[in-house]
């Protein structure tokens, strides 16, 4: 990389650093600060007077040092090597570092993001002659078993083939195409590109959202779903569950790809997480599901800066594999420590603070982020999306927090944890009266196309069992659930077999882990004819003790284990006992009442 020294330390305040001496620097231009070349930003200008923040720790640092300009803004790499791999906030790989600089990342380790020297075989579909610009795609690489990594011309960048090598083994740095532009000048295209990482990739058209990302987990997908392109937030205390819900949904979600970003979040659980992935098999090809994930991995202990930084970088990589077509699902945990990086660089640069000392532009740079979400016509007239999956931390587990708040602001999906059901080992802690999904709209006609015509009704009857316990619970409170009419007692009891037979979900029992669309809507029919059944008896006078008596709704509560994924018939015969508990509760009256 051409450096060029520009200036010199002024003046150290943590991680943000004050250059004097030139008047040549650019906002968010990459430099290389001090004798040991600290990857920095420029973040301020002010005459001759730069501001950066620096990337890795400044211990050490002294005024005087020189400061070197790239010339280029902070950027990714972006070619075949990606997938699999594990990178630090900026992109750095982490087992290179590691193997560089031990069981610590020293500073001022240069490094590629990828492997300069490993070879990919590429399979070249750019023919000489040939017009062709942005997004074009002359090239492919079989970058996992499960991902074919599409080389693509970069954006800003068109013209007529006028050479192109054979199918064959390259490194990313080696020349696989030249263009000859509008301009007559020679472009050479590599299986590598550069893209600063706070610019979106361009792109030709939003499209409409209409498919939902499916997870496998009953309370999103049938009460709260999220769609392909959409953008949710998991907000919760601590011990709620945030960090386990976005495994689940990492390891089950039907997305091609996981772009999972590990924000300033506690090294041993950033440790849990690299060392489970890599572990993991993916459910729908049997390969390891590294196979399709990247994971950015930016603790609590390292520089706020870079946890600033690795926000972009992980949206960056999935917009990447968006434009080759594939749908991306990025896990961000959590956005909280993000906007707390935010205020404590605000602090230190002494900006005017906003409400609980987070810097005034919070709600802008959310909005910045969550918007690079969508279902997108690429350049290349292929479909690819970013759905964007944030944790969010309040403090205490306060909802009216300013993240939590701003957030909400900008996405459609709120699941929103909720510390007594967690702390009753209810999981996920996904509270159905705080949480909302806007999206449940656009997807009523794919459920009725796909799943079943009825399946929107039966999601709203057993929504709307819940908020009538939620109303009921009130009353109990007060005087207690026996002087409640019998209709009110057999609201309370089904709504009990939704909450822990369909809401609750064992991430660690294999048939309890992932459940498909099918079998969620067979979990819902199956209550909602129990109730209606229940209703005609409870009508009848029969009393729900009696109901109680039969069993029947503890069975219904143990289906989601005692019915495997793969024998829904099992439904039918359910089905059927309950009609002969029907009629011998019915004829048992009937008796009764001639006697």
């Amino acid at each position: 990389m051409d450096i060029e020294v520009k200036g010199y330390i002024y003046g150290i305040n943590g991680p943000v650093v004050k250059v004097k001496g030139n008047k040549d620097f650019k906002m968010y231009e990459m430099v290389m600060v001090g004798k040991e070349k600290l990857i920095g930003e420029v973040i301020g200008i002010q005459d001759d007077i730069a501001t950066v923040q620096v990337y890795e720790v400044t211990t050490g640092l002294s005024p005087g040092e020189p400061v070197a300009s790239t010339g280029s803004p902070l950027s990714v790499q972006l070619a075949p090597g990606i997938i699999g791999n594990i990178f630090d906030g900026i992109e750095r790989p982490l087992h290179y570092i590691e193997k560089k600089s031990g069981a610590f990342i020293s500073r001022g380790l240069e490094m590629q993001s990828l492997d300069p020297q490993k070879k990919w075989y590429a399979h070249i579909a750019a023919k000489v002659g040939e017009h062709i610009g942005g997004g074009h795609i002359i090239a492919e690489v079989q970058e996992t078993s499960l991902i074919k990594h599409k080389i693509m011309v970069p954006p800003n960048v068109s013209g007529t083939v006028i050479e192109a090598v054979k199918d064959g083994e390259y490194t990313i740095h080696d020349t696989i195409v030249k263009l000859k532009t509008d301009e007559d000048t020679i472009v050479e295209l590599t299986l590598v590109q550069n893209w600063p990482i706070r610019t979106p990739r361009p792109y030709n058209k939003r499209l409409a959202i209409d498919r939902p990302l499916v997870t496998g987990q009953r309370v999103i997908d049938t009460l709260f779903p999220i769609a392909k392109g959409g953008t949710a937030a998991i907000p919760g205390g601590f011990g709620t569950g945030k960090t386990m819900t976005q495994h689940q949904l990492a390891k089950w979600s039907d997305a091609d790809i996981i772009v999972y970003i590990g924000c300033g979040e506690r090294g041993n659980e950033m440790t849990e997480v690299l060392e489970d992935f890599p572990k993991l098999i993916d459910p729908k090809s049997g390969r390891p599901l590294m196979e399709r994930t990247v994971l950015i991995a930016n603790t609590s202990n390292m520089p706020v800066a870079a946890r600033e930084a690795s926000i972009y970088t992980g949206i960056t990589l999935a917009e990447y594999y968006r434009d080759m077509g594939y749908h991306v699902a990025i896990m961000a945990d959590s956005t909280s420590r993000w906007a707390e990086a935010l205020r404590e660089i605000s602090g230190r640069l002494e900006e005017m603070p906003a409400e609980e000392g987070f810097p005034a532009y919070l709600p802008s740079r959310l909005a910045g982020f969550y918007e690079r979400a969508g279902y997108i016509q690429n350049l290349n007239g292929t479909e690819g999306s970013v759905t964007i999956i944030g944790a969010v931390s309040p403090q205490g587990g306060d909802f009216s927090e300013p993240v939590t708040q701003n957030t909400k602001r900008f996405i459609r999906c709120f699941w929103g944890l909720d510390r007594q059901l967690a702390y009753s080992r209810h999981y996920p802690a996904i509270h159905w009266l705080t949480s909302y999904s806007e999206y449940v709209d656009d997807l009523t006609k794919w459920y009725e196309e796909n799943i079943a015509s009825d399946f929107m009704k039966l999601r709203t009857e057993i929504v709307r069992i819940l908020q009538e316990e939620s109303k009921l619970m009130e009353i109990v409170k007060l005087i207690g659930g026996d002087v409640l009419p019998d209709e009110q007692k057999l609201i309370l009891d089904i709504a009990r077999v939704i909450r822990i037979g369909f809401l609750q979900q064992n991430a660690y029992h294999d048939q309890d882990t992932y459940v498909p669309m099918i079998k969620q809507y067979k979990m819902m029919e199956i209550i909602v004819y129990l109730y209606d059944k229940l209703k005609k008896i409870v009508s009848n006078n029969i009393p729900v003790s009696v109901i109680r008596n039969t069993g029947i709704m503890d069975e219904l509560v143990k289906i989601k284990y005692t019915i495997d994924n793969e024998h829904l018939e099992e439904f039918d015969k359910l089905k059927s006992h309950i009609d002969e508990i029907y009629n011998s509760l019915i004829e048992s009256y009937r008796i009764s009442n001639v006697q």
